[in-house]
């Protein structure tokens, strides 16, 4: 299967600062970029971290006071209040940066950010040094794969090149991603593994077998027939 790799989906034109750069210019970069984060790098054009709206917002919260000079959030934690006092961005970032590499699928892309909590990966080479920047949306475009094309990998690739059966063994149907298999099979085993491999191909939102049968069930003791 010929999965997406992050190289093809990430944006490529991604404004950075550096990290001597004052608080105010990085709003100001933010703002006329309309971004809500940018990677920080080093002189070398290496990533050292990312500062984004929710980093510089850390200052605004620390200042606010209620009326008689009570604060009205929450105390911060010491890491929390070094950033608020921070001017500049090396002082000002989240560290270390969350970072992918261009040869990652969009199933790994998606995994980290999800075990991280981030909307978006900075996307760097092997010396970290940035490529650009994947978000959310960037890997949910798979998603708008033309059915055609679907079907096309599972035929070709999945059902001719991985699993070996005739092109004609097995019918395949994608509607809006969503894959429906019929025919006949040799043995009711194959069945798990075809569905989950077509599940695996990129823009698959459901796979549906039903429609299946087979010469021998081979799950049972007996082979019994259907």
């Amino acid at each position: 299967m010929r999965h997406r790799m992050i190289d093809q989906l990430l944006t490529r034109e991604v404004v950075s600062v550096r990290g001597d750069t004052p608080f105010r210019e990085i709003v100001r970069t933010l703002s006329e970029h309309q971004v809500t984060a940018a990677p920080v790098v080093d002189g070398d054009g290496r990533v050292v971290g990312v500062v984004s709206e929710g980093d510089l917002l850390r200052k605004t919260a620390d200042r606010a006071a209620a009326p008689g000079g009570t604060p009205a959030v929450p105390d911060l934690e010491t890491w929390e209040e070094a950033k608020a006092e921070g001017t500049r961005a090396e002082e000002l970032m989240s560290a270390p940066a969350v970072c992918a590499r261009p040869e990652w699928t969009v199933a790994e892309a998606a995994r980290l950010m999800e075990v991280q909590g981030v909307k978006r990966l900075v996307v760097v080479d092997g010396d970290d040094h940035l490529l650009g920047i994947v978000s959310r949306r960037d890997l949910l475009a798979v998603y708008l794969r033309e059915d055609d094309d679907i079907r096309r990998e599972i035929v070709e690739d999945v059902l001719g090149d991985t699993l070996r059966l005739e092109p004609t063994a097995l019918g395949v149907e994608v509607h809006d991603g969503r894959v429906e298999l019929r025919g006949k099979l040799p043995f009711r085993g194959m069945a798990p593994a075809i569905e989950r491999m077509c599940a695996m191909v990129d823009g698959v939102v459901s796979v549906t077998s039903t429609r299946l049968t087979y010469d021998v069930d081979d799950t049972e003791r007996g082979g019994e027939r259907s």
